[in-house]
């Protein structure tokens, strides 16, 4: 462990997840670079996680556990065609970064190893996931901005993220979790064509008291999934703190969600919302869904409190707060059209035959 070099905390955290000190530096690591290209034939980056996991079940860690592959404060990175197996922690976390496509990425580590996220965009602009295939003991893909005042102090939101054809498995955790960091704020996320099979839940909101900005313009569409706890799942009492400094008016303002043409089985809760007493999440939009559930399902599959919205074409019948608009509102649900800028610098990589 004395091998691997000590960094100061994220500013947007203020202390490291694992311990309250700095933390260890990733594997592949950068900062302040440009046009860099990580990739393979899909080769193996084998992180050697069980190492670190049990230094962390132990509390023996004076540090936060290296990941696997990290960039800060970078523009124009890709990371492409490699198996990531066994990180110590996160797999692949761009940080203050823009323009970042991860595409064609394996991601493997046992279900219960901890924290082994799969693609963490943080603070970041301008990215693109997609054709990834994630095992983990985590998240398979989750969003982040930054950790109560901290986060709220730096205002580096993530936004204009795709995350396209995704297959997860993770029965502890999310396919695709927006939080619970989200202190600079996320906003405009497009998630379509993903796969979901024997995971928690499949798109998770998680925020609290004390973490201020927002998630707002958040678009799914076309998810199937297979064995899941919740389908849905937004939680306003995500109560984890990095200390006791953080702003209790700090309100997070969760508004325009929208959820279309997806179609799931073997679900034991269609949804969980749970939003904040005076601070409900607002423009909730769920349209042409279809929930299978499981013979041992919960009697009620709908819970929510605090929260606004509307529904079309929902089955199981959703709760009150989310009424049903009726079949002519079947389309009601937004998702964008227009192409955003990873697209754009995508087709001009293509056009001049070169990797970006």
């Amino acid at each position: 462990m004395n091998e691997w070099p000590v960094l100061k905390p994220l500013p947007s955290y203020g202390r490291g997840r694992d311990a309250a000190a700095g933390r260890y530096q990733s594997l592949i690591f950068g900062t302040n670079l440009a046009d860099v290209v990580v990739t393979g034939n899909n080769g193996t980056i084998d992180g050697q996680g069980a190492f670190w996991w049990q230094k962390f079940h132990g509390g023996k860690l004076k540090y936060t556990r290296p990941y696997l592959v990290e960039f800060m404060y970078s523009d124009t990175i890709q990371i492409s065609n490699l198996t990531l197996l066994n990180s110590p922690s996160w797999n692949v976390h761009p940080v203050y970064s823009s323009n970042v496509l991860v595409q064609g990425i394996t991601i493997l580590a046992p279900v219960k190893s901890p924290n082994t996220d799969g693609i963490n965009p943080d603070s970041c602009t301008n990215v693109k996931i997609e054709d990834c295939y994630i095992v983990s003991g985590d998240d398979c893909v989750a969003v982040k901005s930054g950790w109560d005042e901290y986060g709220i102090s730096y205002g580096m939101p993530t936004q204009q993220l795709i995350i396209r054809r995704l297959t997860c498995i993770s029965p502890y955790s999310a396919t695709i979790a927006l939080g619970s960091e989200m202190s600079g704020g996320i906003r405009d996320v497009r998630a379509e064509d993903i796969t979901a099979i024997n995971t928690e839940s499949g798109i998770r909101i998680k925020t609290a008291v004390g973490r201020g900005a927002y998630v707002k313009d958040i678009y799914v569409k076309r998810m199937v999934m297979h064995t899941m706890k919740w389908a849905f799942k937004m939680d306003g009492d995500y109560k984890s703190h990095p200390d006791s400094h953080y702003d209790p008016n700090a309100l997070p303002v969760i508004q325009n969600i929208n959820y279309r043409d997806m179609v799931a089985e073997n679900v034991s809760v269609a949804a969980r919302f749970n939003g904040i007493s005076g601070d409900p999440f607002s423009g909730i939009c769920i349209a042409n869904v279809t929930l299978g559930m499981a013979a041992k399902s919960k009697k009620y599959p709908w819970t929510c409190t605090d929260v606004q919205g509307m529904t079309s074409g929902v089955s199981p019948r959703p709760c009150e707060a989310l009424p049903d608009q009726g079949p002519e509102k079947i389309n009601a649900c937004d998702f964008p059209e227009e192409s955003l800028p990873i697209d754009e610098l995508e087709k001009v990589a293509q056009v001049s035959g070169s990797f970006l």
